[in-house]
């Protein structure tokens, strides 16, 4: 990561707007969608929602939410049919939904199987005297969300569970985002997933936006013709910034804007 991005501008969106064949891939939570206490709870504001349908509206166009959520969870919180045309990477891009095509899973081991259950249960237990704590089922792992703790609860679980896995499961990954760690048995990160979905939809170009630590994987990795986003503060590899929510839906409406002015 380098220095805060500069704000995005419609000078800055014109390069990617015009390219032959975009793909739009944005984290969900805190990039389209406020955080939420109950985060199953949260949905995606509803400038940000007109902005995606007027994208998808727009020929060479393909839009996906990459998100760290299980695909079954990032569904419901999408309110996401079957027969929608967003694309979804989900854990880290582990797991895809296709539109027309469905769900794409990979087979995973028993034995990786078993130990996910079993950890998951044991940072249940070993978390259960502190309030405010959540530790939320991934489809590879678990999540330990803190937003409703106190800073002490949050310590005291996220010590505990670091414990547990480094005990038990050293070889897995282990993200940090806004109030969450997060554990998993498989190493994917947004970089292969967006790198999935740019070869499968044959993009000559990719804005990718997110507003955490786990979207620098893929900020890092896009190319010189693409154009990495970031929402809110700090630094990033982004090459542009948004200040919130609201500035990125509407700078994905200047976008459909732009690439529907740039495809007459």
């Amino acid at each position: 990561m380098t220095a805060p991005a500069p704000l995005a501008t419609a000078e800055s969106l014109s390069a990617i707007a015009a390219t032959p064949r975009l793909l739009v891939a944005l984290d969900f939570d805190g990039t389209l969608a406020p955080f939420e206490d109950e985060p199953m709870d949260a949905r995606m504001v509803r400038e940000a929602r007109a902005a995606l349908d007027a994208l998808l509206a727009l020929p060479d166009t393909y839009v996906a939410l990459v998100s760290g959520r299980s695909l079954h969870d990032l569904r419901l919180i999408a309110e996401h049919p079957d027969d929608s045309h967003l694309w979804l990477a989900g854990s880290h891009g582990a797991e895809f939904w296709i539109p027309g095509e469905g769900a794409v899973e990979p087979d995973d081991a028993d034995d990786d199987i078993a130990l996910r259950d079993r950890l998951r249960t044991e940072a249940e237990e070993a978390t259960s005297d502190l309030s405010g704590i959540w530790i939320e089922p991934k489809t590879f792992g678990f999540g330990v969300h803190t937003r409703r703790a106190d800073a002490a609860d949050a310590e005291a679980a996220n010590t505990r569970v670091d414990r547990i896995v480094e005990a038990e499961a050293p070889h897995w990954r282990r993200r940090t985002g806004h109030n969450i760690v997060e554990f998993a048995f498989r190493q994917e990160g947004k970089d292969a997933g967006v790198a999935a979905l740019r070869e499968r939809v044959g993009a000559t170009a990719v804005l990718f936006a997110g507003d955490d630590v786990t979207d620098e994987d893929a900020l890092r990795k896009l190319g010189p013709d693409d154009l990495g986003v970031r929402v809110g503060g700090g630094a990033t590899s982004a090459r542009v910034s948004v200040p919130d929510i609201a500035g990125m839906a509407d700078l994905l409406a200047l976008l459909a804007q732009l690439r529907g002015a740039a495809r007459e």
